[in-house]
């Protein structure tokens, strides 16, 4: 059985940075699509951003994509997430998901395995 475990969130100040990273116990996914979604309090879950297998496609939401990078190291079987310039705004629960296929996807239902999420909260 796969799991995906998520790290790196906590609370930090706004303007600040923070780097969430992402493994799987069970299985890799050195041929899968990760993304990583975030649900703000109160509101439903939505995309952040997303990597292909090869980390040769990157796609992000408009809000984030001039602050956050995904990455992904294959031999270490970790995607990271770079936050920088955070914002109130960015405050949420923020799980990381692995593709059924190899491409990247904005789409959640692209998506099979799924974290439990970790907190990131900015302070103003």
């Amino acid at each position: 059985q796969v799991r995906v475990i998520e790290s790196g969130g906590g609370l930090v100040q706004a303007g600040t940075s923070l780097t969430l990273s992402c493994k799987t116990s069970g299985n890799t996914f050195s041929n899968n699509g990760v993304g990583w979604f975030r649900q703000p309090p109160g509101k439903e879950r939505e995309f952040v951003a997303s990597i292909s297998w090869n980390g040769g496609d990157k796609i992000y939401e408009d809000s984030v994509k001039d602050r956050f990078t995904i990455s992904r190291d294959r031999s270490m079987h970790t995607v990271s997430l770079q936050m920088s310039s955070l914002m109130p705004e960015d405050t949420a629960v923020y799980y990381c998901a692995v593709a059924l296929r190899a491409s990247s996807s904005r789409v959640n239902t692209a998506y099979r395995y799924w974290g439990q999420g970790t907190q990131v909260t900015v302070a103003s």
